[in-house]
C-alpha cells in the first residue's frame, strides 16, 4: 500500500481543515478516509456516518471519503447534505460507531474539511495526529465495505422539536446561505409565531454574507430584518449549523456568554445545583449569574471538542462558548447543534419573561474589548503565554491558568491564550469602567512587552 502525507497544516486541533486543491485534495479525503475507517475497524466498529455541507467542492470530498472508508470494511451510511449537528444526531440515532462531516464551516469558500465522531465522542487533538501517523505509515485495514445512502432529514426536525415549548414571538432567522438553510425553514413551518427566514438557499459562494454570526458586520442584514418586521428577537448560523448568533428586538447583539446566561435561567430551574460550563473568554458576569442561580460555574478551555470532553466528565447540562457553540446535555445528546440551541432559547425567554431586551439589560453591565487576535510564530505562541505565566505567578497575580492566563484585578479581567488552530494569540480584557478597561489594557500590553512582543494596534 502506498504512504500518504498530508500537508503539514491539515490535521490541527479539533478537525482537519484546508484549501481546495492546495493543501485538500480528493486523495487527502479518500487517504482521511482509510485512515479513519481503520481506526473505526480495529476499535471494534462496524458503521461511519457521512454528512457533507453546502461547499461547492462538500460533494466530490464526500464520496472520496466514503470510498476511503469503504475500503476498510465499513458499512456507511450516507446521510446527505445537512448542518454538522444532524450529522452528529444520526450516529446516535442510527448507533454508528462514528461519523465524519464534510465541512468548511465558517471558513472562506474556497476552504474545506472534515469534523469527525470517533464512538459517540469527539475525535480531536492526539487521535487526529494519529490518523496521519497511519497513513504515512500505510497501515491500512482492508475490506469490502458498502454505502447505503439514508434520508435522516424528517427524523432529525421532528427530534428537534421534541422539546419546543415556546410562546408565539415573531423572529428573524438568517441561515447566511449555510447548509443549515433547509432544516430551519421545515421546523419554523411547525413552529408557534411568525417567522421571517432569509437566505435560507445553500449557496457555498456565500453571496450574501460571511457565515460567522460572532462577527458583528456579518449580523447587519438580520438587524435590518427584525428593525422592519418588528421581531422581538433574531438568530444567525455558521456555515454548517453548529454555533449560533443572536440579537434583540432593539437589534442589539446577544452575545454567546449572555446567551448561555439566559439558557442557564432555565436549565437551573429543572437541575438545581448542576455544573454550566462556559470557556475562558466569557464575562465575568456569567459565572457569576450561574452562581447567582445556584448553578455552579466552570471555567474550561476553548474548544468545542475540549468543552464536549469535560461536559461528560462533570455531567454538566450545559455548556457554552463566546464563539456562539453551545451544548445541551439537558434532554439532549451532549453537543452543539445551533438549531436544538435555538429552540431552547425561545423557550429560556418565553419562561422568563418573554422579553429578550428586558433580560439582556438585566444582566450585568460590562464595558469589555472584542476578541483580540494577532500574529504569532506557531513555535513560539505557547512560549510566550508561559513567560508571562511565570512573571505573573511569580508576583502572585490573582489568576486561572486553565487555558492560557486569565488575571482578576479590582477592574476586572484581562485575557491572553494561544490559539490552538493558528498561528495567533488571543486576549481579551473586560471591566465595569472606561478607567477599568485602560488599566486592563496597560497591564496586558505590560506582560506582553515583557515576554518580548509588541501589543496590537487594537490595545
Amino acid at each position: 500500500m502506498t504512504a500518504h502525507h498530508f500537508h503539514s497544516t491539515v490535521l490541527r486541533e479539533y478537525d482537519v481543515r484546508g484549501i481546495v486543491d492546495q493543501t485538500l485534495s480528493g486523495d487527502d479525503a479518500y487517504n482521511l478516509g482509510r485512515a479513519f475507517g481503520t481506526h473505526v475497524v480495529r476499535n471494534g466498529g462496524k458503521s461511519v456516518c457521512v454528512g457533507y455541507d453546502g461547499r461547492l467542492s462538500s460533494p466530490h470530498l464526500s464520496e472520496r471519503l466514503m470510498d476511503g472508508l469503504k475500503s476498510t470494511g465499513l458499512a456507511v451510511k450516507n446521510i446527505g447534505l445537512g448542518p454538522t449537528p444532524m450529522l452528529y444526531y444520526s450516529v446516535f440515532e442510527l448507533d454508528a460507531d462514528g461519523g465524519v462531516m464534510v465541512t468548511g464551516s465558517h471558513n472562506p469558500p474556497d476552504y474545506n474539511g472534515f469534523k469527525m465522531m470517533m464512538g459517540k465522542k469527539p475525535c480531536f487533538g492526539e487521535a487526529i495526529q494519529a490518523l496521519g501517523k497511519t497513513a504515512a505509515a500505510a497501515d491500512f485495514e482492508v475490506g469490502d465495505g458498502m454505502v447505503e445512502d439514508i434520508d435522516i432529514f424528517d427524523r432529525y426536525i421532528d427530534r428537534l422539536l421534541l422539546d419546543v415549548d415556546t410562546k408565539a414571538f415573531k423572529v428573524a432567522w438568517d441561515l447566511a446561505n449555510g447548509a443549515a438553510g433547509p432544516a430551519v425553514e421545515a421546523l419554523v413551518k411547525r413552529l408557534p409565531g411568525e417567522h421571517i427566514v432569509i437566505n435560507a438557499e445553500v449557496d457555498g459562494t456565500f453571496p450574501n454574507h460571511h457565515a460567522d454570526p460572532t462577527v458583528e458586520e456579518n449580523l447587519e442584514q438580520l438587524k435590518a430584518v427584525v428593525a422592519e418586521h418588528g421581531c422581538d428577537m433574531g438568530f444567525s448560523f455558521d456555515g454548517d449549523g453548529d454555533r449560533i448568533g443572536a440579537i434583540d428586538g432593539k437589534g442589539r447583539v446577544v452575545w454567546g456568554d449572555q446567551m448561555l446566561a439566559i439558557l442557564a435561567g432555565d436549565v437551573l430551574t429543572d437541575v438545581p445545583g448542576a455544573p454550566i460550563i462556559a470557556d475562558v473568554k466569557a464575562s465575568e458576569a456569567l459565572f457569576e449569574r450561574i452562581g447567582e442561580l445556584g448553578g455552579q460555574p466552570v471555567m474550561w478551555k476553548t474548544g468545542h471538542s475540549l468543552i464536549k470532553d469535560k461536559m461528560v466528565e462533570l455531567k454538566a447540562p450545559l455548556a457554552g462558548e463566546m464563539s456562539g457553540h453551545i451544548f445541551f446535555k439537558h434532554k439532549f445528546y451532549g453537543h452543539d447543534d445551533a438549531l436544538y440551541a435555538g429552540l431552547r432559547f425561545l423557550n429560556a425567554v418565553s419562561h422568563q419573561g418573554g422579553d429578550l431586551a428586558a433580560l439582556k439589560d438585566g444582566l450585568p453591565k460590562a464595558i469589555n474589548t472584542p476578541e483580540l487576535r494577532f500574529d504569532c510564530e506557531e513555535d513560539r505562541k505557547f512560549k510566550v503565554v508561559e513567560e508571562v505565566k511565570a512573571k505573573l505567578q511569580a508576583g502572585g497575580a490573582d489568576m486561572s491558568t486553565v487555558d492560557g492566563v486569565r488575571v482578576k484585578t479590582a477592574d476586572g479581567w484581562w485575557l491572553l491564550r494561544a490559539s490552538n488552530t493558528q498561528a495567533v494569540l488571543v486576549a481579551r480584557c473586560e471591566a465595569s469602567t472606561e478607567e477599568g478597561l485602560a488599566r486592563l489594557k496597560a497591564a496586558l500590553v505590560a506582560a506582553l512587552k515583557a515576554a518580548g512582543v509588541d501589543a496590537p494596534a487594537t490595545l
